[in-house]
């Protein structure tokens, strides 16, 4: 063993302070139970909870990653954005299938979400970017609003007894089955 692998091995993991969590009390819909979790970290002082790694994968399924901030989440899906003519975006042309994941250390809480990608309209992309800086810099039609359509979702609560806890939303039709 090296001792880079040795000084990591070595490193705290869950640290955190995980909230009270029962099982038994949990909403039907993942939307709901993101809510409640996403505002639980701001209120307990989690740094940037709208922060979120991004992952796709090009025509050849090579995956790549990268931090963004989640701009909403509604009924239609997972929302982000970024200019069509990033790497991102051609990976999305590709291949528009990704996954989001959250991990707000505090509270030792994460959250994954996956499924298939879509555009949203032209006027909702435009009205992102509007008023923005950066929107002076991009060609136009080039920034894309995109909604991640979520198929399953997880939300995972760490605990030191490594006992952790992961609640399972999968898709069914319009609906969600939940399994602990």
């Amino acid at each position: 063993m090296n001792e880079l692998t040795r000084w990591l091995r070595a490193q705290p993991s869950l640290t955190g302070s995980p909230p009270p969590l029962d099982p038994s009390d949990l909403p039907a819909d993942p939307i709901t139970l993101f809510e409640t979790w996403i505002r639980h970290a701001a209120d307990a002082g989690v740094a940037e909870p709208r922060a979120t790694t991004l992952a796709t994968a090009d025509a050849g399924g090579r995956p790549d990653a990268r931090t963004l901030i989640l701009k909403g989440v509604d009924a239609d899906g997972w929302q982000f954005a970024g200019p069509r003519s990033s790497a991102k975006g051609a990976q999305l042309a590709e291949n528009p299938a990704a996954a989001l994941s959250f991990w707000w250390q505090p509270v030792t809480r994460a959250v994954r979400v996956r499924g298939a990608v879509r555009e949203a309209a032209p006027d909702e992309s435009a009205a992102d970017i509007a008023g923005s800086p950066a929107g002076a810099l991009l060609a136009p039609g080039d920034w894309v609003l995109w909604r991640l359509v979520p198929e399953r979702i997880e939300f995972w609560q760490g605990s030191p007894d490594r006992r952790h806890t992961r609640i399972v939303f999968t898709r069914d039709g319009e609906d969600w089955t939940r399994e602990l």
